[in-house]
């Protein structure tokens, strides 16, 4: 047999280096996937272990059975523009003035009232007795003129965006006021009256605050 028939059965130089790379890549790839498995035993070896500690420090713990309920959603709030409602009254405050006479606008044939042109004189009798239902109170007791008028306005305002129409605003009968006068009374029907939110108020039956405290009713959505 010649030399040429026995070198075509046997690999040369360059089939030995492919092999030699398959046979290297082979050996890192055992290596890697016996690494692997050395991490996934000391894991599965930590979590074993922390199960035991859990259980020596709480005791034999049962698993609860398996459930088709559905984790419930949580509708998200909507944004709160609490910035608008800043704005709001502070052009509020800036429009109402003290030096705002409004006397001539009361009526007192019937007890403190007022209601702007357009509005029914019933109006007025129907909140002096209590017909309409007061959705909302302020207590300005206690308050000096500036925090009265700011709560004020933040009350009118949160009272229209909420669609509410009447409310009951409590003053005082200045009792505790220096010569026992009602000091914010006459500052609270000022600026009432000059609040283009509200078409009429009235003073308070006894049972809902009298002389202490106005009936006050808003415009609807639809005016």
């Amino acid at each position: 047999m010649s030399s040429d028939s026995r070198g075509r059965g046997s690999p040369g130089s360059d089939g030995w280096a492919a092999l030699g790379a398959i046979g290297e890549a082979l050996r890192t790839q055992r290596q890697h996937e016996a690494a692997a498995r050395e991490r996934e035993a000391a894991r599965r070896h930590a979590e074993e272990r922390e199960r035991r500690l859990f259980v020596d420090a709480v005791g034999p713990v049962t698993p609860l059975a398996p459930h088709r309920r559905r984790p419930h959603d949580a509708p998200r709030a909507k944004p709160h523009p609490r910035q608008r409602e800043l704005d709001e009254q502070a052009a509020l405050r800036e429009a109402w003035s003290d030096a705002v006479d409004v006397e001539s606008l009361l009526l007192t044939d019937d007890g403190l009232g007022f209601r702007r042109e357009g509005v029914p004189a019933d109006v007025l009798a129907r909140l002096r007795r209590g017909q309409w239902a007061i959705q909302g109170q302020l207590d300005l007791h206690g308050l000096r003129r500036d925090e009265a008028r700011d709560a004020l306005a933040g009350f009118l305002a949160g009272a229209e965006r909420q669609g509410w129409r009447c409310l009951r605003v409590v003053h005082g009968k200045g009792l505790g006021s220096p010569g026992r006068a009602p000091v914010l009374k006459a500052k609270v029907q000022r600026w009432l009256a000059q609040s283009a939110a509200v078409i009429a108020f009235a003073q308070a039956s006894g049972p809902q605050g009298g002389a202490g405290a106005l009936i006050v009713l808003l415009r609807g959505s639809g005016r």
